[in-house]
């Protein structure tokens, strides 16, 4: 399979959240983590925005529902963004347009973020009288708390410059065209289609073992102190990496100036 991309869909509704996309993400997240062959997931939107965030009409309508329905339906968007943050193949987000709410708890949530300078980002929730709860913790790990601060206790806009100055972009790339209407073919955007080419290279260039071990270290060595039990983690980590099929390939083909059998052509 080596490549899948994960499309936001609801152009008419600029990508907002309800419990259906939140299940449907649930659902293909759930189902991509288990394809051996899989390599890498893009996740990116159609349509002008990226995300406007939630559903104000979803939202309105759970305001009817009981305390307990309402924290169930929580529980799913809390589980979409564990489930992105911890999906075992590396994962890249590609905004196109805005993203607003929610949407920036996604993008914290990917381990790598590629963004035309065009894009506007606003933590939008406190202006509708509620709060980020589900993506604070992701938002907070990348921005530091600081900057969390800030933008969401104003729900100020920031462009993509500020959002990468921030740590929350790793690439922002120049617009090669300009939207005409909701369904404008992404196709024309070259700079930002040969951006993400060139990462999703590099990426296949690497051990999918490798890249699996490494992310789930870059999460423990998170949520972690610098203990015994770290420490002794991190030394059975490199030991068994060693003696693993792709850890020796890796050193073969080193020193036989080889490309190793992971690598695609």
């Amino acid at each position: 399979m080596g490549v899948a991309t994960l499309t936001l869909n609801r152009v008419d509704k600029h990508n907002a959240f309800d419990d259906e996309l939140i299940k449907q993400l649930n659902k293909q997240l759930k189902k991509l983590a288990r394809l051996p062959s899989l390599r890498s997931l893009i996740l990116r939107a159609n349509g002008r925005f990226f995300s406007s965030g939630a559903d104000l009409n979803w939202m309105q309508s759970m305001a009817d529902q009981s305390a307990s329905e309402n924290k169930l339906d929580a529980d799913n968007l809390a589980l979409l963004m564990q489930r992105l943050d911890n999906f075992p193949r590396p994962t890249i987000a590609v905004i196109e347009g805005d993203a607003f709410g929610g949407a920036i708890g996604l993008i914290c949530c990917c381990d790598i973020a590629i963004a035309t300078e065009n894009a506007q980002f606003c933590f939008s929730e406190v202006k509708r009288g509620l709060v980020p709860a589900t993506i604070a913790p992701y938002v907070c790990r990348t921005i530091g708390s600081r900057q969390a601060r800030r933008y969401m206790l104003t729900a100020e806009k920031f462009n993509a410059m500020t959002a990468y100055q921030m740590d929350m972009l790793h690439f922002v790339v120049e617009s090669s065209f300009v939207h005409q209407h909701e369904h404008q073919n992404r196709e024309h955007n070259l700079r930002l289609d040969a951006q993400v080419q060139s990462v999703i290279h590099m990426l296949l260039s690497n051990s999918p073992n490798a890249l699996k071990e490494t992310k789930t270290l870059c999460l423990r060595c998170d949520k972690s102190p610098i203990d015994q039990e770290l420490i002794d983690y991190t030394s059975q980590l490199i030991a068994d990496i060693r003696i693993s099929k792709q850890g020796q390939e890796g050193v073969r083909a080193f020193f036989a100036k080889r490309p190793p059998a992971w690598k695609r052509k």
